[in-house]
């Protein structure tokens, strides 16, 4: 995003061919980013997010909704889902309490949930857990889905290194777009798929001219270094 100009213009300019060596035939922008934006409607934007979230819709959000419009849903699908969780102490919202472990929420002045985790029972065959917790003093249950034993027991397709048309993902990330479509040609260094990964984005390019004949990746996939992205047939020299 830098070099195509989303960050603005460094002194001087971009280095080329650094600049198009990187981005090849993604989108560029010259000049400031702000300046080509269209007119936003503020109030019409306020408007549409009270009739999709409620009434709760503050100008901040708005203004977070204009920024970040994908971020800003995400995090209200969120809240829909599992209430305000900013009023969870940041150590129980990152990670599970103790056995036997009691901590205090505040859900509003004045009223105050004492939470008591009991204990957490055995993996079913739905990848899911018991959990036992007590709740102002009343014994309380809750199937949870574990995420960690879906995550080990999850495999993919490793890529098969001596054949030149096996593109191997080169980092572990997540893929967040693809850009090939099987039956498509490909060109040597054309993109097939971009990954993410500490919110920085890698670009996996094939590394020959062919037909692509399968795309083993969905967006949204987690990637390990050297799983599968594509099979290309490599064009006849």
């Amino acid at each position: 995003e830098f070099f195509q100009g989303y960050l603005g213009q460094p002194y001087g300019g971009f280095p080329e061919p650094l600049r198009s060596n990187i981005i090849r035939d993604l989108p560029r922008i010259d000049g400031r980013p702000g300046a080509t934006l269209p007119a936003l409607d503020m109030v019409k934007l306020k408007q549409e997010l009270i009739e999709k979230y409620g009434s709760t819709i503050r100008d901040y959000d708005v203004i977070s909704a204009a920024l970040y419009p994908k971020v800003f849903a995400e995090y209200r699908d969120m809240v829909n889902q599992y209430g305000d969780l900013s009023v969870l102490p940041t150590r129980y919202f990152l990670a599970k309490p103790e056995i036997n472990e009691e901590f205090h929420v505040e859900i509003e002045e004045g009223k105050t949930l004492i939470i008591k985790l009991l204990a957490v029972g055995p993996l079913n065959n739905n990848g899911k857990r018991d959990v036992y917790f007590e709740l102002n003093g009343e014994a309380r249950v809750v199937g949870i889905v574990d995420r960690n034993s879906a995550v080990e027991v999850a495999s993919r397709e490793k890529a098969n290194l001596s054949n030149p048309g096996d593109i191997a993902a080169p980092m572990s990330g997540v893929v967040v777009e693809i850009r090939a479509k099987e039956g498509s040609h490909v060109k040597a260094g054309d993109p097939v798929a971009v990954l993410s990964a500490m919110k920085m984005e890698t670009v996996v390019t094939s590394p020959v001219a062919g037909k692509v004949e399968r795309v083993a990746i969905q967006e949204g996939d987690s990637l390990n270094s050297g799983d599968l992205v594509a099979k290309i047939v490599k064009d006849d020299a």
